[in-house]
């Protein structure tokens, strides 16, 4: 390499350097740029064993500048690529707004509050998401608590707990403080008797139908005017356990004609006659509902800032009626509409992936087909890649569209750089090869990076490949990283290796594997199983490797064979 070139390869790895640096917020490192210079560079690639002892230098020298420096550097030497990064940032804080009224002094405390009936699924992912980025960009307080005070109709499964918190550790956020509102009994029953000397609670014994008459029609019962010694000895009797499911509950006093009927006293405790699946609580009996339980945790808890779902409006107003009572100051509220995820046959429901696991139609919460983080995992999709497409989401109050293409764009770009290159044949044909062939094709481990090396594929005496690819008879295909070939009978028939019948004449470029040494492999789709044959070099990956087999997609391997003992190796699709 002269030393003309040299100079452009410092000059062209600054640039991305500093690209690099200012996009990510951190320190540059070499693998990470090396890939887009030798893309956008292609004259660079027959330096490449050069090339990367050239760029250490140079990266580490941005490495050690700071973040302003970097920014001006880059404003000198490239100045519409730092305006494409100041660009893409301001898009980014369109999507997800600031939070209002937000008191420096006081910071901001986010929680996120799963019903732990089972690990979460897609849709469930854009709270943590949402609140672990706020966390972030205000240095904030992130709480998980899981609200799981109805051991009947909402039943907690035990696993979901840890189930849960893998998720979001997943997404890459960890919770400042996790908390389980089954802990916390005696706090709620210490404030509902609080409530009862303030006036704003009474027990009330009417029969669900014959108070949903009287609530619809804005008349109060003969129970809300008794004394508040009465309401105390009825609800220790409640915590006591001393009434059946459905006999006695307390409700909080709010205006019994409000426009609002769902507003009108509405009950904040009840009797529920199965015991909770945690052993800590498995003795109460009687169980704050949801509307109580968050709203004095909210508080005790110094949340600052609530996000929940637009359908949720009511679940304010019932709150700022105990607030009220208490005289406590109530937190800044955003509401958001559902999210609608695409791609998938299976609806968006745990309770609904449970049936389908229960019933065998799918092999557990991380089957390929399940719309799951967990499957999502487990197919090599990274948390970064989901977060990502849910921040750009925004906060509208309107229900969203989440299409899986969006994650599956971010999780390439995530991921292409560093996911080395694999040949995999589906439904395979086999053509023995005629002619002087080359004993062995020699594709490269990583388009991009040909310090990497190449693959050694010994072609043998005949191949697979697909087909789609299978030429007409006379025509030409060019196998990968092996040379050209020409169709006669059922025989591909050698041509030579002048790479210029692809770039002039518009011979296709196919995948293939040799016929006699290759890897069985069983891929798992959100479709369905699909069987193939890769090459030998799939032996060499181990579990958690992701491997892209081109022109086919992304993958996660989850189960490698050993090598010769003629078991096919599995893997997990990711996208294309």
């Amino acid at each position: 390499m002269d030393e003309e070139l040299r100079e452009r390869v410092r000059e062209e790895a600054e640039i991305h350097a500093l690209v690099n640096a200012v996009k990510h917020g951190s320190e540059p490192e070499v693998g990470a740029i090396m890939g887009p210079l030798m893309g956008e560079n292609p004259s660079f690639r027959e330096h490449g064993d050069e090339i990367a002892g050239v760029v250490a230098p140079v990266v580490s020298s941005v490495a050690d500048s700071g973040e302003g420096e970097r920014r001006d550097r880059l404003a000198e030497l490239a100045p519409g690529r730092l305006a494409e990064l100041e660009a893409d940032e301001e898009e980014d804080d369109e999507a997800l707004p600031d939070l209002p009224n937000v008191d420096d002094e006081e910071g901001v405390t986010l929680r996120a509050a799963p019903n732990p009936n089972g690990p979460y699924h897609i849709g469930h992912a854009r709270m943590p998401a949402v609140m672990g980025t706020y966390q972030e960009r205000y240095d904030g307080h992130f709480i998980v608590r899981f609200d799981d005070t109805d051991p009947e109709t909402k039943r907690p499964d035990l696993d979901a707990y840890d189930a849960i918190l893998e998720d979001i550790d997943y997404l890459g956020f960890e919770p400042d403080e996790v908390i389980r509102a089954s802990d916390r009994m005696e706090t709620y029953y210490e404030y509902a008797r609080e409530l009862i000397d303030h006036g704003g609670a009474y027990t009330c014994s009417c029969p669900a139908a014959h108070f949903s008459g009287l609530k619809a029609e804005g008349e109060p019962c003969d129970h809300r005017g008794k004394a508040p010694e009465t309401v105390h000895q009825e609800f220790d009797a409640m915590v006591a356990g001393e009434y059946d499911s459905g006999e006695m509950v307390l409700r909080v006093k709010t205006e019994i004609e409000h426009k609002n009927p769902a507003l009108r006293d509405w009950v904040a405790f009840r009797m529920i006659d199965t015991p909770h699946p945690r052993e800590e609580a498995a003795d109460y009996r009687c169980w704050p509902m949801l509307d109580f339980q968050s709203g004095v945790d909210d508080h005790l808890t110094g949340v600052t800032h609530i996000i929940r779902g637009i359908d949720l409006q009511d679940s304010a107003k019932r709150q700022q009626f105990v607030y009220d009572y208490f005289g406590w100051e109530y937190p800044e509220v955003l509401h958001w509409g559902h999210v609608q995820v695409d791609a998938y046959d299976v609806a968006m429901s745990t309770s609904t992936i449970r049936e389908k696991i229960e019933a065998g139609e799918l092999t557990g919460w991380d089957d390929p087909r399940a719309p799951t983080l967990r499957s999502l995992r487990r197919r090599g999709i990274r948390g970064e890649a989901i977060v990502e497409a849910m921040v750009e989401l925004g906060m509208s109050t309107s229900d969203v569209d989440l299409a899986m293409s969006a994650v599956y764009a971010n999780n390439r770009d995530i991921v292409d750089d560093e996911t080395d290159r694999c040949f995999l044949v589906r439904e395979a044909e086999e053509f023995p090869l005629v002619g002087s062939c080359p004993d062995a094709g020699h594709p490269p481990i990583h388009p991009d990076h040909e310090d990497r090396g190449r693959r050694t594929i010994e072609a043998g005496d005949a191949v697979l490949i697909e087909p789609d690819d299978v030429p007409a008879a006379g025509d030409r295909v060019w196998l990968k990283g092996y040379g050209c070939f020409s169709r006669a009978g059922d025989s591909l028939h050698w041509d030579g290796q002048d790479i210029e019948v692809v770039r002039e004449e518009g011979v296709p470029v196919i995948h293939w594997v040799p016929a006699d040494d290759n890897e069985p492999v069983r891929m798992r789709t959100p479709d369905g199983d699909v069987p193939g044959r890769a090459e030998a070099s799939l032996r060499q990956c181990e579990t958690g490797d992701l491997v892209q087999f081109e022109r086919v997609g992304f993958v996660r391997v989850d189960e490698p064979s050993d090598e010769g003992d003629g078991e096919e190796t599995v893997v997990y699709y990711a996208h294309p």
